[in-house]
């Protein structure tokens, strides 16, 4: 995608986003993950509607961590443009009950509540999606800088999901009481879903949203992958209880 010209009060690289109102968020294939079942870095393509690449998202995280953690791991994420400038950072640090919906605590202590810092540009943090404890329901609040709510993003529930299962799954954003925004898992495909980890998600949102706000709608897309999707493919059962891919 060509980045526009002559955007003012954006942050370097988030031009892009002035000009959509949807992106699509495609999990490489790892070949080597394929053929050895060890888990390696995940790595994400981020298109447009028309498929062209926006951006590119790659996970840094030791081996360790990917082994004995899985889903749960600390990491670090890099998302750079199609110039190789970086954009975004995002930071997971690791938590005692990362995932766990059960967790009496989790949403309410800090030891507990799964979450990403979001940094755009790099080094200047603009804020964080947080996992909140939730039975039925999974639950991740946008926070700003401030700790204040911004958007609340709810998925589907986990009992409907076992009882009348669908390959798609689908988060819904709202501010306040509006629906405003929406991050579906797409059934990648029987061969994909059986054979590999790859995931895929489209994120629609109002093209007049204001561009941070996307950005960490993008954010809020990496968790929801390690905590409801990529904990199934594991064998985990998944942050609040959520339905998995």
């Amino acid at each position: 995608m060509p980045k526009p010209t002559g955007v003012q009060n954006c942050p370097p690289g988030l031009e892009y986003l002035t000009q959509l109102d949807q992106l699509l968020v495609h999990q490489q294939v790892e070949l080597m993950e394929v053929l050895t079942g060890l888990d390696f870095q995940n790595r994400y393509v981020i298109k447009n509607s028309m498929g062209q690449q926006v951006y590119f998202a790659g996970e840094q995280s030791t081996f360790c961590m990917r082994c004995f953690c899985q889903s749960q791991r600390t990491f670090n994420m890099t998302i750079t443009d199609n110039n190789g400038q970086e954009v975004m950072k995002l930071y997971r640090p690791w938590k005692c009950c990362s995932g766990c919906g059960s967790c009496w605590c989790a949403g309410t202590c800090d030891c507990c509540t799964d979450e990403i810092t979001v940094e755009c540009p790099p080094g200047e943090v603009i804020g964080k999606i947080k996992h909140s404890g939730s039975k039925w329901y999974p639950h991740l609040a946008v926070k700003d800088t401030d700790d204040n709510t911004m958007f609340d993003i709810w998925g589907p529930c986990c009992l409907c999901q076992c009882i009348c299962y669908h390959p798609d799954l689908n988060f819904k954003v709202y501010h306040g009481d509006n629906e405003i925004a929406s991050i579906g898992k797409q059934w990648a495909g029987a061969v994909k879903e059986c054979f590999t980890k790859v995931s895929n998600f489209g994120i629609q949102f109002p093209i007049d949203l204001e561009v941070r706000m996307k950005a960490m709608l993008i954010a809020a897309t990496m968790l929801i992958e390690y905590l409801y999707i990529e904990s199934q493919k594991d064998g985990g059962g998944g942050g609040g209880g959520g339905g998995g891919g």
